[in-house]
């Protein structure tokens, strides 16, 4: 229950912080949210299945960095994270 509520916090704090500082900065928010997932993957030891679907999400999120499709990266790890936060039980 702690590692939920604290997981929760946490990625909504990163959310709320990375939208405020890079809202003109697309780039910058794709790197936030590709932060915020590998933070969260701590918190997802005991589910391996989430894990692994986190690490792809990453994996996917920088490929498509790397081939400028910045928008695509920022929807990719934006639904990774309400994923992880469905499964989680965290609504924050």
């Amino acid at each position: 229950m702690k590692r939920s509520v604290l997981l929760g916090l946490f990625v909504t704090a990163s959310m709320m912080a990375s939208t405020s500082f890079a809202a003109d900065k697309p780039a910058d928010l794709c790197d936030a949210n590709i932060q915020t997932i590998q933070s969260g993957k701590a918190q997802l030891s005991s589910n391996p299945e989430l894990s692994q679907r986190a690490e792809a999400s990453v994996t996917r999120a920088q490929s498509l960095k790397a081939e400028g499709k910045i928008d695509d990266c920022v929807a990719e790890t934006s639904q990774t994270i309400v994923e992880l936060r469905k499964a989680t039980g965290t609504n924050n």
